[in-house]
């Protein structure tokens, strides 16, 4: 998909937001890159299940329904593996972003997952986003469980990535953004 001067809405936690380095992430450096126009929703530590006023749903439904949205990408967040909460809150939030984009913007959907890191739960969501995809049908860009993520040296990881969840600008710009971009030409 040609993005040129089209509209991208990024919904996400800290990792979209770009946390490790003022709020630059992989969503900017894509947005720069192939010269589109971007819609950030991201907030640090937010779930996707509905507990608060900063869920993925809520601030979902607070962008004008009259916005033109031509590509939709949607973090996995860690968030909600850390706080344990039940994947059927967040399995509930999922089914009710990929129907409310579908039914309000229209267009393509993409769901991304973080790259590997040892958590049980999260190793759950990543399951569960796999079944939904299968469900609905939408893009997946599942880092978690891509081989060529997981196998690089010690020395680039810790070059790439700030902790085990968060990449550094540098990770966001060689290592996340070549695959992002890889499967918006698929679509």
């Amino acid at each position: 998909m040609d993005l040129k001067n089209k509209t991208v809405l990024f919904l996400g936690s800290s990792v979209t937001f770009g946390a490790t380095k003022k709020g630059v992430s992989f969503a900017d450096i894509l947005a720069k890159k192939l010269s589109f126009n971007m819609i950030k929703s991201a907030v640090c530590g937010t779930t996707l299940a509905d507990i608060n006023a900063n869920s993925y749903p809520k601030r979902l439904m607070q962008i004008d329904k009259n916005t033109k949205v031509d590509l939709f990408v949607c973090q996995l967040s860690t968030n909600d593996a850390g706080q344990n909460l039940p994947i059927i809150e967040t399995e509930k939030a999922i089914r009710f972003i990929i129907e409310y984009t579908k039914s309000t913007f229209n267009c393509p959907l993409v769901f991304f997952t973080g790259t590997y890191f040892e958590n049980e739960n999260y190793a759950k969501f990543v399951e569960l986003i796999i079944a939904l995809k299968e469900e609905y049908g939408f893009y997946l860009l599942d880092l978690y469980n891509d081989n060529k993520m997981r196998n690089i040296s010690k020395k680039t990881y810790e070059k790439y990535m700030q902790d085990p969840i968060h990449p550094t600008i540098l990770g966001y710009e060689k290592w996340w953004s070549p695959k992002f971009i890889e499967l918006f030409n698929l679509i």
